[in-house]
Parts: structure tokens; C-alpha cells; sequence
């Protein structure tokens, strides 16, 4: 399966999971997440579906696309404190995304879905997404990526908030999603962390965290 046809499978579990009628009951409740109410996580999570539309917008950008673990290297959010500038916008963002209502997200994501259903398939397989907000351009597999990897965490920070079951995310949307954590995590750590963490429980570190 394509990275495309990966995505639009965890993005699907998405929108089953924000329309989850325990969501809509625990919707001004905190979260798992620290700082995070429900309907801001819910926000948050819908907003990985919805940036992928104006990802797919005329004209493609004409910047070089940089390496997906240089994004990451590049984030301003990775390792900034939770009061800090950057992680308060993005609470923020989600609570707005959020602030119509349960059955407003789940609509907006719902249709943001069915629109990329359609125009996904049909996007050049070399097309490049200029990302306004870090100032910097993926190709549009690696975009999908970290919409996949936000998906799957996210999903998981849902489940636990509202107490539902995680959904088992597809192994073509796990894989890539695994492949980056772990190589994010044994840059953080170095390999041999990671490699104890996985084989060696006798000697593994405290946390092998990638973000």
C-alpha cells in the first residue's frame, strides 16, 4: 500500500474516534495530555487530517524539500517547555479547532477526509509541500509521515482521555510511523538505548523516548 493509501486508513480511525460518543461526554474535561482538555486534544488530532488540504492546493511549491529527520531536527516544539510560547499556540490551535463543538470537528474532519479521498490519488508523486508555519518544504510522502505519526500518538492520547480502546493502527501506516519513532529515539539516545530497550530488558535505560 502507498503512503497515500496509508494515511487516508489511520485518518479514517481518526474520525471514527472523534465521533465517539464518549468524546463528545468528556468534551471539558482534562485530557491525558497536561494543559490539554479533551476538546483540544480532539482539535489537535482532527487538525492533522484537515493541514492536509491546503497541502494539496495549485501550485506545488518550488522549494527543496528537506530531510524528514531534519524537520525534526528543525522543530521548534521538540523539547520546548509545556508553558512555553510554542506548545501554548499549539493548546491554543486545537481549542479553536475545536471551539464550534463535537459534532462541528467531526463534521470538518469527516469532510476534510472524503475530499482527499479524491484528490490524493491524484497528486504527482513528486509534489512538494511548503509548510508556512516552519518555513520549510517535505516531499509530500514525508508530510504524510508526520501527519501519520500525530495521528497515531494522538489516537492513543484520545483512547486514554475518554477511556476507550486504542485503535490497532494498520501495518501500513505503523511501519513508517514506527521506523521514524525509532530513529528519532536513537538519535535522542543512541542506538545502543534503543537496542537494549527492544532486546535487552535487563539492561535497558529509563525512557527511550523519541520526542
Amino acid at each position: 500500500m502507498s503512503l497515500t493509501g496509508a494515511y487516508l486508513d489511520i485518518a479514517a480511525q481518526a474520525v471514527t474516534s472523534l465521533g465517539a460518543p464518549e468524546v463528545a461526554a468528556s468534551w471539558e474535561r482534562p485530557s491525558a495530555l497536561a494543559e490539554f482538555t479533551v476538546a483540544g486534544l480532539a482539535g489537535h488530532l482532527a487538525y492533522q487530517i484537515v493541514s492536509v488540504d491546503p497541502a494539496l492546493q495549485d501550485p506545488a511549491s518550488t522549494a527543496m524539500p528537506i530531510p524528514l529527520l531534519e524537520h525534526y531536527a528543525r522543530a521548534a516544539w521538540i523539547g520546548a517547555p509545556l508553558d512555553g510560547e510554542v506548545n501554548a499556540g499549539i493548546r491554543a490551535k486545537g481549542e479553536n479547532i475545536a471551539s464550534d463543538g463535537a459534532p462541528a470537528l467531526l463534521e470538518r474532519a469527516r469532510t476534510a477526509l472524503a475530499r482527499q479521498r479524491v484528490d490524493l490519488p491524484a497528486v504527482p508523486d513528486d509534489w512538494v509541500v511548503f509548510m508556512p508555519q516552519t518555513g520549510w518544504a517535505l516531499s509530500l510522502d514525508d508530510f504524510l509521515v508526520t501527519r501519520m505519526m500525530e495521528l497515531a500518538v494522538h489516537l492513543d492520547d484520545l483512547a486514554v482521555s475518554v477511556g476507550i480502546a486504542t485503535p490497532e493502527i494498520p501495518a501500513a501506516a505503523f511501519d513508517p510511523v514506527l521506523t521514524l519513532l525509532s530513529r528519532l529515539a536513537a538519535r535522542r539516545h543512541g542506538q545502543a538505548a534503543l537496542l537494549r530497550t527492544l532486546a535487552r530488558a535487563e539492561r535497558a535505560p529509563s525512557a527511550v523516548n523519541a520526542l
